[in-house]
Order: C-alpha cells, then structure tokens, then sequence
C-alpha cells in the first residue's frame, strides 16, 4: 500500500510514519524544509498549499497532519484539507485528518461539543472551533473519500504504545478507567490501521487508550 503524509515533520506524522512502515507500506512524506524523516522512503519539500494533482496521485491514502495554534494560522485548517480534496476530488485515494477532540459531542443529540462545555481550558477554545470548522466543510464533501480522526482529549506525544486502543464514534468517550487519554504511538497505530481497513468512509471517529 503507498500513501502519503503530508505536514510529516510534526510528531504525530511522524509517529504515522514509523507505523505504517513498520506494516510494510511505502510512505511518502511531504514537508515544507528539508528534513529526515524515519521509515519514509520518499520526502519531498513542498508545502501542503502548493501541492498539485499530480503529486498525490497513485496514492491509495494521503494523511493529512497539519497542525496549527495560532490566530492567524488557524484557518489554515480548513484551508489545507479543503485544498486536498480539491486534488483528490473524484479520485479513489482516501483522506484521512489529524483532528482534535475539542469538537467531540458530550451529548447522544449533538448538539453540544466538547469545547462548549464549562470545563475546556479556554486557552485551546480557538484550536478546537478551528477544527471542528474544519470538519463541518469535510462534510459538505461528496466528492471525496475523506475520515476524520479525533484523538482523545489527553493527546500524549510521548506516551507509551500499548498496541491497544478503543475505536469510538462522534460522542466523547471515556475509557474504562474514566480517561480520555491516548498517546501519540497509539493514535498512530489507529489511523494506519484505518487506512488499511478502509473504513468510516465521510464519518469522524475518536480513539481512546483501551
């Protein structure tokens, strides 16, 4: 299977990477500097924003794990991945998302997301609005074969892999240990185990530490 990460230098793309090369898949990993990037076997310099049709082609997935914190960065979100499935429109090559947990439902009738609640630390309010602004304009999308992966809401870049994990849906979901947590190493264990699934395509799905 060949698939493509782009914004790969970040830590949860690169944890992507070493997974999906561990199973044997061949990655390509886009980044905006030049940089070594384990277990790729292609990197190419080239931002997500300059990316054209014919770089992602003959992709069976491309993960998309653009990250960004800042006022004036955040509707980069939207703008990155709607700009991928503009390339990918009408194609057959998945879309997966990074995404966030702040827009998660707390309700069985989603109307309330998780960045609403009393509780969210207001210092990450504009990253989740950001992306689940994201995620209302992957839905308008028929044309592509897009999933949106939120982590837990305790994302952990270096927690340990357990090889375990509990795959859940729109809802906010705690483990069985009343935990929303999940490392790095084992979110990247979800998405490539998605990506070889071929599952939930047009849904957002969370993972969570089993």
């Amino acid at each position: 299977m060949k698939i493509a990460v782009v914004a790969a230098a970040g830590k949860a793309g690169r944890k992507i990477i070493a997974e999906a090369a561990a199973r044997g898949f061949e990655v390509t990993a886009f980044v905006r500097r030049a940089v070594e990037i384990d277990g790729a076997a292609k990197v190419i310099v080239k931002n997500i924003l300059d990316l054209e049709k014919s770089d992602l082609e003959g992709f069976d997935a491309v993960i998309d794990a653009f990250g960004a914190w800042t006022p004036e960065t955040l509707p980069l979100h939207t703008a990155t991945s709607q700009h991928l499935c503009n390339l990918l429109s009408g194609s057959d090559t998945r879309l997966l998302i990074v995404g966030g947990a702040g827009g998660l439902y707390v309700d069985k009738e989603h109307t309330t997301q998780l960045f609403q609640t009393p509780d969210f630390p207001a210092d990450y309010v504009p990253t989740a609005q950001a992306q689940a602004k994201e995620l209302d304009e992957l839905r308008k999308r028929d044309d592509v074969k897009w999933t949106f992966v939120s982590p837990a809401a305790d994302f952990q870049a270096n927690g340990e892999r357990t090889g375990k994990y509990i795959l859940a849906g729109e809802e906010f979901t705690l483990n069985a240990a009343g935990e929303s947590v999940i490392s790095y190493a084992d979110y990247a264990l979800a998405m490539v185990d998605e990506v070889a699934s071929g599952n939930h395509i047009k849904q957002r799905i969370s993972v969570v530490k089993a």
